[in-house]
């Protein structure tokens, strides 16, 4: 399987993103729609076999609108310019740490963790790794690991959260506000003929990573 439908529908779209060209092009939508949850609905099983405790059975359980909320925004675009599905137990709203699809043509990637945790969920992340820091360094500075995720995605306080000493030998670890990963791919990785296997391969490599993660998350 390959995303051409999809990669050419999102292709048109980031240059007509209005309601009109939309509407005119409704077809197309449906049947790049269609393709890109067929492929959530393939990748699926293997994701499942890797880590058991997902329990989505549905590409329906995982996969976000197209639809941009525009009440808060300044960007009036009304459409999204990717695909996107979230993999994890309880699917795409899920507070658990799972495993994220982003498909756009030119800025596309794979990868996953917890995204925007709710504040208690990130104090006891925080809580865990300031009591076992070792662990969680063997986790993410795995040469393995930082083959595929250099560093932990997104913004990082500039001072130490609140409550932890700001001596703490590895603050740094406690400074994101996001525990997620991502994992940059071509266009060209949507068109190989081995696209699946080349999927788990990295989340196979992030898999300790969510389960770090999920193991606090349980507790919560």
């Amino acid at each position: 399987m390959n995303l051409k439908i999809v990669f050419q529908f999102l292709s048109n779209l980031r240059s007509n993103n209005n309601r009109e060209w939309f509407k005119k092009n409704n077809d197309k939508y449906q049947n790049a729609k269609v393709e890109f949850a067929d492929f959530i609905d393939a990748l699926i099983p293997p994701l499942v076999d890797l880590d058991n405790d997902i329990d989505v059975e549905s590409s329906k359980e995982c996969i976000f609108r197209i639809f941009r909320d525009l009440r808060f925004s300044k960007n009036r675009e009304p459409y999204k310019s990717n695909f996107g599905a979230f993999i994890a137990q309880g699917g795409r709203k899920s507070p658990n740490a799972g495993y994220y699809i982003h498909f756009e043509p030119d800025h596309s990637f794979i990868g996953g963790g917890v995204y925007m945790p709710q504040p208690k969920v990130l104090k006891a992340i925080r809580d865990e790794i300031f009591k076992n820091s070792d662990n969680y360094k063997k986790i993410i500075f795995n040469t393995n690991f930082k083959k595929y995720f250099p560093e932990i995605y997104g913004e990082k306080l500039k001072m130490a959260p609140r409550g932890f000493p700001k001596e703490f030998k590895d603050i740094e670890l406690l400074k994101n506000k996001h525990f997620a990963v991502t994992y940059n791919v071509a266009n060209s990785f949507w068109l190989e003929n081995n696209l699946f296997e080349n999927i788990i391969k990295v989340f196979k490599v992030q898999y300790t990573f969510n389960q770090f993660l999920n193991n606090i998350i349980k507790k919560v």
